[in-house]
């Protein structure tokens, strides 16, 4: 049985900083003035059902989709807080090969699906400017290991390995370079649920070990008791609730996150 405690952000400092984040698809209301802040260390799980705007919020952060209004801003290695809006494409793209993560759903959308286990790993490091072939192979191997691949699948693709094998392939790819955030977008969906508690067991771990700041979006509240500090709840693209995630889920005090919890519950 994994407990679900988690220790506590690693320090008291605001990461990013999330304003009126505001988007439309004609009349639907994708996602309307969300705001919320998150430490270094911190996990926060967005939940809610499908269709609630949870994902369109995670690619609004990651700048995947432009949003109609709102910002995101965010705190750089060097101290100095950032809109996002006001960094170059080159700026931006650095920063999500260095600094963030992003962690799909679909692990083929993650992951170059024709490069081996360990070329993904390593095109990571490359992206930071490492040249070093043993080097790079060598952190690819240990990050392998890390994530419970073994190194005898090093130079195989994703196409021959399995679900689980993929999202923790793409874990490995994201964290390599000690990111100081990860988005995940639903890491655990579609895969079965001896898989699911593994996968679980092993980002918590990880999350824990390094010090993740991490936004996790996911349907499934029994995952975000499990990996979060605090939770949001999203209907239709509006904040519902949010709170720290056993006091949400323990004493829910909106209509919708009671029905949530008790349809849980009654499952």
């Amino acid at each position: 049985m994994i407990e679900p405690l988690l220790p506590e952000p690693l320090l008291p400092e605001t990461l990013l900083t999330v304003e009126g984040l505001t988007k439309r698809y004609g009349h639907r209301l994708a996602c309307d003035s969300i705001g919320f802040t998150l430490d270094h260390g911190e996990v926060l799980a967005v939940v809610g059902e499908s269709g609630s705007g949870k994902s369109t919020l995670l690619s609004l952060i990651a700048g995947e989709v432009a949003a109609d209004a709102g910002s995101v801003s965010y705190r750089m290695r060097d101290g100095a807080t950032r809109d996002l809006a006001t960094l170059s494409e080159a700026e931006r793209r650095a920063l999500m090969r260095t600094d963030w993560g992003f962690v799909r759903q679909d692990a083929t959308q993650g992951l170059r699906m024709a490069v081996s286990a360990g070329g993904n790993v390593g095109e990571r490091l490359m992206g930071v400017g490492d040249r070093h072939y043993g080097r790079i192979r060598a952190t690819a191997l240990d990050w392998l290991a890390r994530v419970e691949i073994a190194a005898d699948r090093v130079d195989d693709p994703p196409t021959r390995l399995s679900g689980g094998m993929r999202q923790r392939l793409q874990i490995a790819r994201n964290l390599v370079t000690a990111p100081r955030l990860v988005l995940m977008d639903e890491p655990t969906s579609g895969l079965d649920v001896s898989v699911q508690a593994r996968l679980l067991d092993m980002i918590r771990g990880l999350v824990a070990e390094l010090g993740l700041a991490v936004i996790i979006v996911t349907h499934d509240l029994a995952v975000a008791r499990l990996l979060s500090h605090r939770v949001l709840v999203m209907r239709s693209g509006r904040v519902i609730e949010t709170g720290l995630t056993d006091q949400v889920l323990d004493d829910p005090q909106a209509a919708y996150t009671q029905l949530l919890v008790s349809s849980v519950l009654a499952a």
